[in-house]
């Protein structure tokens, strides 16, 4: 069979999306892969095609027991055989599972990585024929990467104990070079597959500056009945913004490592079946959520780095829909993750990689460059201006600041490039603290220049500096600043430096239509009845599609994208009496 017919056929699809394709030949013909694609672009459909061509096993290493079921739950309405084996089944049923795969009654088997630690499921995977091996999440991997997890590091040994020898394919969507390098030796992969990190549906926005909370909430009031996801760096943070949420009467869950698994587990499915379409959480909630519908992203503080806000921003917007992700940025947020990065059991090596990530994310809040360009710069890619984000579509007018950013620039100069961000600040608003005295930097001529301002103030004007390029913070835990040749420009009057204020709440997700509204009710009705999340039997694109097409027969409703032969059968029917009730 030829993967554009399984595309078709299985998954309701006409043409793949830009790299699929490439994987997918390269896999089919023996090739071990590094796909690297944003979330969104389709991954797993680069493994799930050839598994239904090769006649043998596909094996999925998948990080989390909630991606696995839904990923099973996704594929098995698709009438594809799938099962998944991990902590929530007993020994009887994972046996009875491996023998479904041993007898082929099943294509595709999901397992975590800490199930390949098992000598015995080792054991019992030595006497199955194993053709693919995809490893989802790949970046864990590495320990270059955001989310290095010892597991994943064993799978190099686990693999090659597999005697069939399988092809590899590994999937991630935030990779650096160094990162990719580092899976591709670790997995002997030649071949890498790039699509760009650029996702064209996502608008992404920074909010700095303005009371945070105020904003959240009218955010939250305007985008009534959309589904998102708020992150919070700590627990204590996650619960006071529950209760905010709750108070204002709008319908919220919260998932964080402190709550019991059933409490988790009931909030998760709250969020999936769009009970609660509200979830806050800490970053142990979402890797490998598949849920498609997420129409924003907001990051009540910042994470630890670009590659954990992209990956976690990344979860709007996996249907192609328009999806928002927002940063709501506080100085003293930074310090949180600081926090965990001093607490943290890494090694000092590993601890200044992850300060200089933090600095690197901080520059993010701050600059005025189109906000998915320094993204995909980050990660050596390149885009053009988005014309989606914050900063593109910024019409508020610059203020000149060159005589501010002067008196920081000559602070910085005249405390000899020694000293880092709180301690200019302090100079600068005309702190008495113990270390200023100590310097006598209280009879530098730079001292409380600007004392009418606050030193959280000043300290958000020179991170804006370091992001424009004027500073040049140092490497380490404690960088200190120094000036860069445009800022040595700005002192001596040759460049004039220029900042944008404050922003208002504007509604920008599109309005959903009463015959959307009337299918989405008809999918959460047969989702109820089979205990499976709405997308899972649509997604928000298919409702939207049939909207657009309006089919009148079961024949033109295979035109609709995402409307494969199996869930035609099963669902066709009742959502052309829905639409043709509305002609």
């Amino acid at each position: 069979m030829q993967p554009q017919t399984v595309l078709k056929e299985k998954f309701g699809y006409d043409q793949f999306r830009q790299g699929q394709s490439e994987v997918i030949e390269s896999v089919l013909a023996g090739d071990n892969v590094l796909a690297i694609m944003p979330t969104g672009g389709g991954k797993s459909l680069c493994y799930q095609i050839p598994a239904l061509i090769l006649p043998g096993l596909t094996l999925v290493i998948s990080p989390l027991i909630s991606l696995m079921k839904d990923q099973v739950d996704a594929l098995n309405e698709n009438g594809i055989a799938a099962t998944f084996i991990n902590s929530t089944l007993d020994y009887f049923e994972v046996q009875e599972r491996l023998n479904q795969a041993a007898q082929g009654a099943v294509k595709l088997l999901y397992v975590s990585p800490e199930r390949l630690d098992s000598e015995q499921f080792l054991s019992d995977l030595a006497g199955l024929k194993i053709d693919l091996i995809a490893i989802d999440e790949a970046h864990c991997i590495s320990q270059w990467g955001h989310d290095f997890r010892p597991s994943y590091l064993r799978l190099t040994d686990t693999i090659q104990r597999v005697q069939s020898q399988p092809t590899i394919i590994a999937l991630t969507a935030t990779a650096t070079s160094q990162v990719a390098t580092d899976i591709m030796q670790r997995l002997s992969i030649q071949r890498e597959v790039k699509t760009g990190f650029s996702r064209e549906n996502l608008a992404f926005q920074v909010v700095k500056n303005q009371n945070s909370d105020r904003y959240l909430l009218d955010y939250l009031k305007i985008n009534r009945q959309k589904a998102g996801i708020i992150y919070a760096s700590t627990r204590k943070e996650v619960e006071r913004l529950t209760k905010l949420i709750e108070k204002a009467k709008l319908p919220v869950a919260m998932y964080h490592g402190g709550l019991n698994e059933m409490v988790r587990r009931q909030n998760q499915e709250d969020f999936l079946y769009d009970r609660k379409p509200i979830m806050v959480a800490t970053n142990a909630f979402g890797m490998g959520i598949d849920k498609s519908n997420v129409r924003f992203v907001v990051h009540a503080q910042i994470p630890g780095s670009l590659e954990a806000y992209y990956q976690e921003a990344g979860r709007a917007g996996r249907d192609g829909l328009p999806s928002e992700a927002i940063l709501l940025f506080r100085q003293n947020d930074v310090q949180i993750q600081h926090f965990f990065i001093d607490q943290s059991e890494m090694d000092e090596e590993h601890k200044q990689r992850e300060y200089a990530k933090l600095q690197e994310m901080t520059q993010y809040a701050s600059t005025q460059q189109c906000l998915q360009q320094y993204i995909v710069n980050y990660f050596d890619d390149h885009c053009e201006p988005c014309g989606r984000c914050s900063n593109c579509l910024d019409t508020r007018e610059e203020q000149d600041i060159t005589i501010e950013a002067q008196k920081v620039l000559s602070c910085v100069k005249r405390m000899d490039q020694r000293f880092g961000k709180v301690l200019v600040a302090q100079v600068l608003t005309g702190s008495k603290n113990q270390k200023i005295m100590q310097f006598r930097f209280d009879e530098l001529p730079t001292y409380g220049l600007l004392r009418g301002d606050s030193q959280k103030e000043v300290s958000g004007l020179i991170d804006y500096l370091v992001a424009s390029g004027f500073l040049q913070p140092s490497s380490g835990q404690f960088p200190v600043l120094q000036l860069t040749a445009e800022g040595v420009a700005v002192l001596k009057g040759q460049t004039a430096v220029t900042r944008k204020m404050a922003v208002k709440v504007q509604k920008t997700l599109p309005e959903d239509n009463e015959l959307f509204e009337r299918l989405r009710e008809l999918r959460r009705d047969l989702a109820e009845e089979q205990g499976v999340p709405p997308f899972v039997i649509f997604s928000d694109k298919t409702l939207y599609s049939m909207c657009e097409l309006m089919p009148t027969s079961l024949t033109e409703m295979l035109d609709v994208k995402g409307v494969g032969e199996s869930k035609l059968e099963k669902y066709g029917d009742l959502f052309l009496d829905v639409l043709n009730e509305a002609v």
